[in-house]
């Protein structure tokens, strides 16, 4: 049987052109949620899940915090992929026909220029790739998509127009989670390896400068650090952080025990080396 990866969305969906342009050798596992992607992989109905978890346009995905401490799933590699933005039509349609385009109400936000220029209105549809299944559904030359080319190919649509998009360096980072951690693994030659976990400080004074205070000492780079709440209480607060190095590196093994000090929890989300787009 094929191994596969699991993605939340449809068929030509951002996260299923992830999927194949990391791990082309794997079948894509489409989920209505994120949460039914996770379960996928603890379930063995895939090895591994591809969860966005930022954007360079929109920010941080917000469910994926919530959800990556408590999943029972580890981080052992990124993607980042380029948010290229089609204008998808019907078999036979040309851009002078199209009156409407349907995509996500990020996408639609993401074309104004282009979509102005050519006098074409915007429709909300519920995602990216359901909006070009509905396109495809309904035939009509005068309603388009906007969504990757993958999902022209999912849906049997013309490509009308390429790279539309206002913002010409719009990217998502996505994180390949795993039922089994790789905490071994190295960085190629001329890369970096990426640590990424979860913690709260104790209830001490100064406790965030204080624990913050290991990395700057020790010259370890902290390349993400979000603060969002937990448990509905303002008094809860829980913090995600991405740094480089190994946790087997010296100065990234004493800045964290000097975190642990500080902390009521820490939890190590992931060891992965650091997609070549990071530079």
């Amino acid at each position: 049987m094929t191994d596969r990866i699991a993605f939340q969305g449809e068929l030509g969906a951002y996260s299923h052109q992830a999927c194949r342009e990391a791990y082309p050798d794997l079948e894509p596992l489409a989920c209505r949620t994120f949460e039914g992607a996770i379960e996928a992989v603890r379930s063995g109905q895939a090895v591994l899940a591809m969860l966005p978890v930022e954007n360079s346009t929109f920010g941080r995905v917000a469910d994926i915090h919530h959800l990556l401490p408590h999943s029972g799933l580890y981080i052992i590699d990124e993607a980042f992929v380029r948010v290229r933005i089609t204008l998808l039509g019907v078999p036979g349609a040309k851009v002078s026909d199209v009156t409407h385009a349907m995509s996500h109400t990020m996408l639609l936000g993401q074309c104004r220029a282009y979509l102005g220029k050519h006098g074409i209105q915007r429709v909300t549809g519920a995602d990216t790739a359901g909006s070009a299944r509905q396109v495809a559904q309904d035939g009509r030359k005068e309603q388009a998509a906007l969504d990757s080319e993958l999902a022209g190919e999912s849906y049997g649509l013309d490509v009308l127009a390429r790279d539309i998009e206002d913002e010409g360096n719009n990217t998502t980072r996505f994180l390949v989670m795993s039922a089994t951690p790789n905490w071994d693994q190295r960085a190629p030659e001329g890369g970096k390896m990426m640590t990424t976990f979860v913690f709260q400080v104790r209830n001490l004074p100064a406790a965030l400068y204080k624990a913050m205070g290991g990395f700057a000492t020790n010259g370890v780079n902290m390349t993400k650090l979000e603060s969002y709440m937990v448990g509905g209480k303002f008094t809860a607060t829980q913090f995600y952080s991405d740094i480089e190095g190994h946790p087997d590196d010296p100065a990234v093994k004493r800045a964290l025990e000097e975190l642990e000090y500080f902390t009521s929890e820490l939890v190590m989300l992931g060891v992965y080396p650091a997609d070549p787009e990071r530079d």
